[in-house]
């Protein structure tokens, strides 16, 4: 059996925590970290995020995005933190991500600041009248106003790792990217996309792939897949740093 990686983050974007759970149990040992986020958080998805990490001893990524004012931000997080998740999503606004660090303390969870998300493209930004110019140079400001913010990773597509990695506000944090997609696979409603080799080369701590895992008609041997890539040499980066 191929060996867990935990630079690979498996999305559980399924409708409950039963799915989800079945799913991790298909899988077993060859992931050791999975990302659970709103489409399921009506669905157990709390419980299972408990279930996974207490009996199982995953690592677990609650992706919520949280975006509101200070006060509830603070509150949401010191709240989320008492699950003793490992990383918690909010919006890369840094009034949100000061008060999400805020709110977790001294807590172990890692705020992780989404700069602009995977599925969108300038057309997407024009209408809702988001600033003009490229989104690589949004993306690369958002998380470094971020993490002088005090987010511990950002979020973003692998497209604009390498330049976030490049910042000096980057040292010891994480690139977390979505929007990863094996060779082959279908985009979905991705559109700023790489593949997990091009990704961790381009600077990313970790990938998250979602859909080419759970929709996979084999998602053991989809995921062995991913695994192999991510040991090969194309996905190994020049000055390679520990994780975090």
């Amino acid at each position: 059996m191929t060996a867990a990686d935990d630079r690979l983050i498996v999305a559980l974007d399924l409708p409950d925590a039963l799915s989800g759970l079945d799913l991790a149990s298909r899988l077993g040992d060859r992931v050791s970290f999975y990302k659970i986020g709103l489409g399921m958080l009506t669905g157990g998805g709390l419980a299972l995020a408990r279930e996974l990490k207490d009996d199982h001893g995953k690592r677990i990524f609650l992706d919520l995005k949280l975006f509101d004012i200070g006060a509830t931000i603070e509150a949401a997080a010191r709240g989320l933190a008492r699950f003793d998740l490992d990383f918690l999503t909010v919006h890369g606004d840094p009034h949100v991500v000061r008060a999400a660090r805020e709110g977790v303390g001294g807590r172990a969870t890692k705020i992780l600041a989404v700069t602009v998300l995977t599925s969108l493209d300038r057309a997407d930004l024009d209408a809702a009248l988001i600033q003009p110019g490229e989104i690589a140079n949004i993306v690369v400001e958002r998380a470094r106003r971020a993490f002088e913010a005090g987010a511990d990773g950002v979020i973003a597509s692998p497209q604009e790792a390498r330049r976030i990695r490049s910042l000096s506000e980057s040292v010891d944090r994480l690139i977390v990217t979505p929007g990863v997609r094996p060779q082959g696979a279908a985009h979905g409603d991705q559109k700023r996309v790489a593949t997990p080799a091009q990704a961790i080369a381009a600077g990313a701590d970790h990938v998250v792939v979602g859909r080419p895992v759970w929709a996979a008609g084999d998602p053991v041997a989809a995921v062995d897949a991913i695994l192999s890539e991510l040991s090969s040499p194309q996905a190994r980066r020049p000055n390679a740093r520990p994780n975090p």
